[in-house]
């Protein structure tokens, strides 16, 4: 049963800023109540709550609301960190995260979406070619480091990386097995395939006021280094 005076985590199962979210909550191992929301039909708690209207959005105890992706999962780490999430160098960190969520999250929603960009002249190749690139200078940083990001061992950049590769391989699997470097192609492999990253895509009906409100499952971490 959840504790009623836990955080309430409003998400939704397949956003990647939602997942990275719920990936942190879980590796600090903390009683979390889950709304599950369908972003067509955002409940009322939610907007009040925070009026931008996206995932996630963390309710505290307190009163108190974070609703950025990367702040939930700092806080999160901020009361546990027992698997050194926060162990790798800070700028090269935030260097890494802001360039996947500057010019790789530009390039895969082109690629994902090009219908949404038409007035861009999106070309979903083109861009689909510019995520590749990214995602190649990862593959070299993944090989050189042991298999994560920043070692053998995955690091708050890689969780919140992953999320955004898995949509970007999705969205074509067939040419993603074909042209995926190896070493980024394993490394993804192993998180999707992972316990926690399993545990926190359990599917859950929308949240209604009343409702119930299950416990963010908590799962291990990943188990060993990527195969370079």
């Amino acid at each position: 049963m959840p504790d009623n005076a836990a955080p309430i985590l409003y998400t939704f199962r397949r956003c990647p800023y939602a997942m990275r979210a719920r990936l942190a909550l879980s590796a600090a191992r903390l009683d979390i109540r889950v709304r599950e929301v369908v972003l067509r039909d955002k409940p009322a708690a939610m907007l009040e709550a925070s009026p931008k209207g996206t995932v996630p959005v963390l309710v505290l105890p307190d009163g108190r609301v974070i609703d950025e992706s990367l702040d939930v999962m700092r806080w999160a780490l901020a009361q546990a960190d027992p698997e050194g999430w926060l162990s790798a160098d800070a700028g090269e960190t935030d260097a890494l995260i802001a360039r996947n969520d500057g010019p790789f999250k530009h390039a895969l929603d082109r690629y994902k979406y090009p219908n949404r960009y038409e007035d861009e002249g999106a070309d979903p190749v083109a861009n689909r070619d510019a995520g590749l690139a990214i995602l190649e200078d990862l593959s070299e940083r993944i090989a050189a480091h042991g298999g994560q990001l920043f070692g053998a061992a995955p690091t708050l950049a890689d969780m919140a990386i992953f999320p955004f590769v898995r949509q970007f391989a999705h969205t074509g699997m067939d040419w993603w097995e074909m042209a995926a470097p190896g070493p980024v192609k394993t490394w993804l492999a192993e998180h999707k395939e992972s316990a926690r990253f399993r545990a926190i895509m359990k599917k859950y009906p929308q949240w209604a006021p009343g409702e119930a409100e299950p416990v963010l499952p908590v799962a291990g971490p990943v188990a060993g280094p990527v195969a370079g």
